[in-house]
């Protein structure tokens, strides 16, 4: 086995109630994600990382079959995820071969295949490549205003406010879509990870992180299908 695909789904979401498994236009939102990632058809095996027996029998009934019970230390909301994927792949690990692994996170109803291959092009390149998915800021940072409780507005940069946009390089924020690496990569030191990053547009994504994030990807979702 070469390629395998570790969706992290806990139970648990503040935010958002049931939000893994929440419908997203007509189906649970993991679903959406799990039958993107099984059209890339680059993935020997998909596996969800959760404690959730609710998210268990609802993957089980689109499709999915294939689990990683994780441990209720590794389910709480401050739990990184870097520490979820270690706790999969040693799991995985003594059953089967793997060499590289792709963590999706399961709202990503906007995931891309060619993105995905884009990836594993890349991961197959470098061994220490750790390959994700950014979007540029539409507005420099540098420029970036800090906002008091009364409204009062104040620079983080005065000497930044003065220069035109163009003055500073584009810089990008990470989607927080897919991570895709040799499996050895989730055990390395950060210095030895190097990041590499698949520029996706914002029409390609939405970080869904509450009710009215979710509400526009809905929308946005509706949308792009009319238009397909």
């Amino acid at each position: 086995m070469k390629n395998i695909a570790i969706i992290p789904a806990r139970g648990g979401s503040k935010r958002i109630k049931n939000k893994n498994i929440k419908l997203f236009y007509g189906k649970p939102i993991i679903q959406r994600t799990f039958e993107i990632i099984k059209k890339s058809k680059i993935f020997d095996e998909i596996y969800i990382s959760t404690e959730s027996d609710k998210i268990i029998r609802v993957c089980k009934s689109v499709g999915l079959k294939s689990f990683i019970r994780r441990p209720k230390t590794l389910s709480g909301h401050k739990v990184g995820i870097r520490e979820v994927m270690q706790h999969a792949i040693k799991k995985l690990d003594k059953k089967i071969d793997i060499i590289n692994v792709c963590c999706i996170f399961p709202c990503s109803p906007f995931l891309n295949v060619k993105n995905l291959k884009k990836a594993l092009l890349k991961v197959n390149l470098n061994k220490k490549y750790l390959v994700h998915a950014v979007s540029r800021f539409s507005h420099p940072p540098e420029r970036r205003l800090l906002m008091k409780k009364n409204g009062i507005l104040s620079p983080y940069n005065e000497k930044n406010m003065s220069k035109n946009t163009q003055s500073f390089s584009p810089s990008y924020y990470d989607l927080g879509q897919f991570y895709f690496s040799h499996k050895s990569v989730w055990f390395n030191s950060s210095k030895n990870v190097k990041r590499v990053g698949i520029e996706i547009s914002n029409w390609e994504s939405v970080d869904i992180d509450n009710i009215d994030d979710w509400s526009f990807a809905e929308k946005l979702f509706k949308f792009k299908k009319s238009k397909t």
